[in-house]
């Protein structure tokens, strides 16, 4: 992984300086990039939640080998763990590699590890194009992420998903603030609940899963569940939208013991390492979602990087788990937490 941090940071210059601490503080308003929107407190917040929380270290027990697989949306993960949907390589982060040879890799480096990685949306065309081109390679293991299109290009896009064969389908309405979409012709927006019913009815139509991503409160993560979502996505999106939004790993419990069992349940933001996976499992996550850290792995080592930090994850979560007790990842809970209330 240094090898890979060290090529990552030599090919994304100027769009992300690879801190040895990815916490947002050196890339403030840095959109596009990879920094947070505006003062980037969104993004910080998000690390600050998560590191805040403290973990129980216990040793008298039998969990010497944990089992770090679980099972979520019919899919059988080598650990709790799903690569984010990004898009916008050569604006993004840098252009270093193509945006097709991103894709590859993220896909191609989730498969071989046992887990699953998701492709991003977007304009140009080429985000697009990668994307589901990638899909196929894979014979369809991945989830293709839609934006909340307006027009008729939702329907298109989805259309796009389900010719490329994958079983799970999202949509990240936390883009719906992305008015750069709208001042190119290309606009996004909230949906209702009945329009998102409608969109599930259609994934659910044609045999697949549906994941909503943007889910920040608990009331929404009650209408995702009424409207027939399976799992959602809690997410500010990584700090790039809404400034001065709170942290996942604050909101992630009340909205785990709303909804917990009743739909899956995905985070994200400021996870880093194997002990931030335990973390957010034990909040009340079934698994989380990591963005930045494999966009590096992918950039400064494609395949061999993407697999190269899955491993790693594997091993810090391995780790942990010996450490707090856990034979298997049922057994991840808030008892593992200091002082949770």
């Amino acid at each position: 992984m240094p090898d890979v941090r060290a090529k990552a940071k030599e090919l994304m210059k100027g769009y992300c300086r690879v801190c040895p601490v990815c916490d947002g503080r050196a890339c403030s308003g840095e959109v596009p990039g990879m920094g947070g929107l505006g003062t980037g407190e969104a993004f910080r917040s998000n690390v600050r939640a998560l590191r805040e929380v403290q973990l129980n270290m216990r040793l008298m027990h039998d969990a010497a080998e944990p089992d770090t697989s679980t099972s979520l949306l019919g899919l059988d993960l080598a650990l709790p763990v799903i690569a984010a949907p990004i898009g916008g390589v050569s604006f993004n982060m840098g252009g270093g590699i193509t945006e097709a040879e991103y894709v590859d890799a993220i896909l191609g480096g989730c498969k071989s590890r046992g887990i699953i990685g998701c492709t991003g949306d977007g304009v140009p065309p080429f985000i697009v194009e990668a994307s589901f081109g990638g899909l196929k390679k894979v014979d369809g293991y991945g989830i293709p992420f839609i934006k909340p299109w307006e027009s008729d290009e939702l329907d298109e896009k989805f259309a796009m998903a389900f010719d490329s064969g994958a079983k799970v389908y999202g949509m990240d309405v936390d883009a719906a603030g992305l008015i750069t979409l709208r001042k190119m012709g290309r606009p996004v927006a909230p949906k209702t609940p009945d329009q998102l019913r409608e969109i599930i009815q259609k994934v659910h139509d044609k045999g697949g899963k549906f994941i909503l991503k943007g889910v920040m409160t608990v009331d929404e993560a009650e209408k995702a569940a009424e409207v027939g979502a399976d799992a959602i996505v809690v997410s500010n999106h990584g700090g790039r939208v809404l400034d001065h939004a709170p942290g996942t790993a604050a909101v992630l419990p009340a909205i785990a013991q709303a909804v917990k069992g009743r739909i899956g349940i995905i985070v994200d933001g400021g996870i880093r390492d194997g002990v931030d996976v335990l973390k957010m499992v034990a909040l009340g996550a079934d698994a989380v979602m990591i963005g930045r850290p494999f966009s590096v792995a992918a950039v400064g080592g494609t395949q061999e990087g993407v697999e190269a930090y899955i491993d790693a994850l594997k091993a810090q979560l391995t780790q942990a788990m010996v450490l707090t007790g856990c034979k298997d990842i049922a057994a991840v809970g808030s008892h593992i937490l200091y002082n949770n209330k």
